[in-house]
């Protein structure tokens, strides 16, 4: 499936008032950001972000992929939850315990998260709420890291100020063939049903 690039046009949506979408902000939730700009943010490829969506480990909450030539968006909330899950895999914590973790994340809001610290001996995953939580596990004599989310959540933060942003609300269908210059996938398959 073909993902459009942040240098299309059709990505780069201004706001009602005239605003590059850039300077757009999800905390009321009115925008989205597309596979290639999460990607960028958070610092992953495009086929662990498809193959985590597919899996059902984190899912776009703004809009899913509903069949061809749609993209998937994704909320703010869902780049920080796809920080912490790189993380967890870059300290080779199992894909499995990951989604153990991240379930227990999911009932979860921004604020919230942003408080939180995760704990891990590599194989197990802990929510840590006070710093005492931390200096127990600690004198136990177990090795452990610590995953601040605040920390990955002004980390995505800072990734989006210079990513493109889009309305996570589309009043009509989304642009087709020729409509999306750079679209060269989509732009043969209109060439194709015209002719």
């Amino acid at each position: 499936m073909h993902e459009p690039r942040d240098s299309d046009p059709g990505v780069h949506q201004r706001q009602p008032d005239g605003t590059p979408p850039d300077t757009m902000t999800d905390s009321d939730g009115s925008v989205g950001y597309r596979g290639v700009t999460a990607c960028h943010a958070v610092g992953i490829s495009y086929r662990q972000l498809d193959y985590w969506a597919r899996t059902a480990l984190v899912v776009p909450s703004v809009r899913d992929a509903s069949g061809s030539g749609t993209a998937r968006l994704y909320s703010f909330r869902d780049l920080v939850v796809l920080k912490v899950v790189k993380r967890l895999l870059d300290a080779g914590v199992s894909l499995q315990n990951i989604r153990k973790a991240i379930e227990a994340l999911r009932s979860r809001g921004v604020a919230d998260l942003a408080g939180i610290t995760l704990i891990s001996d590599g194989t197990t995953v802990y929510e840590c709420r006070s710093p005492e939580e931390v200096v127990d596990l600690l004198q136990g004599g177990q090795g452990v890291f610590g995953i601040a989310i605040g920390g990955a959540f002004k980390e995505v933060q800072g990734s989006l100020s210079h990513l493109p942003a889009e309305p996570a609300v589309v009043d009509g269908p989304e642009p087709v063939g020729s409509e999306v210059a750079g679209d060269e996938l989509a732009a043969r398959r209109a060439r194709r049903r015209a002719g």
